[in-house]
C-alpha cells in the first residue's frame, strides 16, 4: 500500500498491454487532475498490472480511426500530447514504476515522469514505430529531453529496445532494482520525496521545466527570482530555523 501522502495511478488494462486507448487517456487524465488539487498529496507513482508497462498507443483503435481521416489522428496525438504535458506540470513528482515492456507513448510516458525506478529482469524501452512505418514523432519530445541526441536517434530510426542498465546509463530511469523489490524501492523514492516541503517541491519541479528551455542568462534571472519568492514561504524560514535549531522541520 503506498505512504498516506504518495497516490499510485496504475494502468489496468494488461490484455491490452496497457495501452493507451482514448478512454485510458482520459481517464488517467481526469485523474492527474484531481491529483493537481489534492493538497494532501506529495508524490505520485504510476505503475502497471500485467507483463508490459504500457505498449504505446491502442493500434486496433488507430486502425478504426482511418475511417475518421486526418482528424481522428490528430485528436488522439493531441490528446496523448496534453497528457504528458500534464505529468510534467502536475505540482507533485510522478515516478514511473516500470516491470515490463514501455515502447513507443508508453516510454513517452517514462521520459515524461520525474523519476523512475525500472525492474532488471523484465523492464525494457523502445521507440519501434519506424517498424511498422509510424516513426515515434510525439515520444521523440519527451525522449530527446531525457537522453543524448544520438541515442535517441538510435531508438528512433532502429526501433531496437534499450535494456534497463543501459536505460539508467543514459538517465531515462534513476534505478534499477532486481525483480520482488521495485514497488518497495519505488515507494521508498516517493516517500522521500512526501517528506520535503510541499511548497518546496512544487514551486522546485515548475521552476526546473521552465528554466530548461530559457538562455543561461534568462535562467539565472528567472530561477533568481523563484528562489527569493521562495525564501519569503513560511515553510522556508521554518526549515531554515529548524536546521539552526538542529530539529527536523514542521512542515
Amino acid at each position: 500500500m503506498p505512504a498516506p501522502a504518495v497516490a499510485k495511478l496504475t494502468l489496468n488494462n494488461p490484455k491490452a498491454r496497457n495501452a493507451l486507448s482514448t478512454h485510458m487517456m482520459r481517464v488517467l487524465q481526469t485523474r492527474l487532475e484531481s491529483i493537481a488539487n489534492d493538497s494532501s498529496i506529495r508524490a505520485v507513482i504510476l505503475n502497471a498490472n500485467g507483463p508490459a508497462f504500457c505498449a504505446g498507443h491502442d493500434l486496433k483503435e488507430m486502425r478504426r480511426l482511418r475511417e475518421e481521416g486526418l482528424e481522428g489522428y490528430q485528436n488522439v496525438f493531441g490528446q496523448c500530447s496534453v497528457l504528458m504535458q500534464t505529468i510534467v506540470r502536475l505540482p507533485q513528482p510522478v515516478i514511473a514504476q516500470v516491470e515490463g515492456m514501455a515502447t513507443a507513448a508508453g516510454c513517452q510516458m517514462v521520459a515524461s515522469c520525474d523519476m523512475a525506478v525500472a525492474c532488471e529482469e523484465r523492464a525494457l524501452f523502445a521507440t519501434p514505430g519506424v517498424n511498422i512505418g509510424l516513426f515515434c514523432s510525439t515520444p521523440m519530445v519527451a525522449i530527446s529531453r531525457n537522453l543524448p541526441r544520438k541515442h535517441v536517434m538510435e531508438m528512433l530510426l532502429t526501433g531496437n529496445p534499450v535494456s534497463p542498465q543501459k536505460a539508467e546509463s543514459l538517465g531515462l530511469v534513476n534505478r534499477v532494482v532486481a525483480s520482488g523489490n521495485v514497488s518497495n524501492e519505488t515507494l521508498e523514492l516517493a516517500s522521500l520525496v512526501a517528506e520535503k516541503s510541499r511548497v518546496a517541491v512544487r514551486t522546485g519541479k515548475e521552476a526546473f521545466y521552465k528554466q530548461l528551455e530559457l538562455p543561461l542568462e534568462d535562467a539565472y534571472t528567472y530561477c533568481s527570482e523563484i528562489m527569493a519568492m521562495n525564501m519569503m514561504e513560511n515553510d522556508a524560514q521554518e526549515g531554515v530555523s529548524a536546521f539552526l535549531e538542529k530539529r527536523k522541520p514542521k512542515w
